[in-house]
């Protein structure tokens, strides 16, 4: 089973629909709504599939109200929270660590690994730089995010 299948029993368990083709209008990918998520048809792969899901999952688990508003601060505090959400559930630390046990030593690969889009991959990166610092000790590895991103195991 697959990252976004998971993902979609996942949202099963917790009583939230999946609407995966949705035609939505310009660029929106995804939307949750009062326990149901829409997907747009235009996303083509699983792994771009499985980032807009956790995203969605993230704001059914972390968000309330209509933040449709993203002038609004408090709307953007939300909507960033859901996609922490998404890069713990989907990425962590732990799975950075895994990608390199596995042997992935780029981007690409990490990303091919973790079964989600490099960009989305960036962007979580980019996030645990901004809440660790420079870097992070898990368990006998240092992640190291600044100035790129390293693993490596501690002797």
């Amino acid at each position: 089973m697959n990252k976004y299948e998971k993902l979609l029993d996942e949202a099963e368990k917790s009583n939230v629909s999946v609407d995966e083709n949705y035609k939505f209008q310009g660029r929106t990918s995804g939307l949750y709504i009062d326990g149901n998520i829409a997907l747009s048809d235009k996303l083509k792969t699983t792994a771009a599939k499985s980032c807009i899901l956790a995203e969605e999952l993230g704001h059914h688990h972390t968000s309330y109200g209509n933040i449709l508003d993203l002038t609004d601060s408090a709307n953007c505090k939300q909507e960033h929270q859901a996609r922490v959400w998404a890069y713990d559930h989907q990425i962590g630390l732990n799975n950075l660590i895994r990608a390199y046990e596995h042997g992935c030593r780029n981007r690409y690969e990490m990303a091919e690994f973790l079964e989600v889009t490099e960009e989305f991959l960036e962007e979580a990166i980019i996030t645990y730089r901004e809440k660790y610092g420079i870097c992070i000790i898990v368990d006998k590895y240092c992640i190291i995010f600044i100035p790129q991103l390293s693993v490596g195991k501690i002797f």
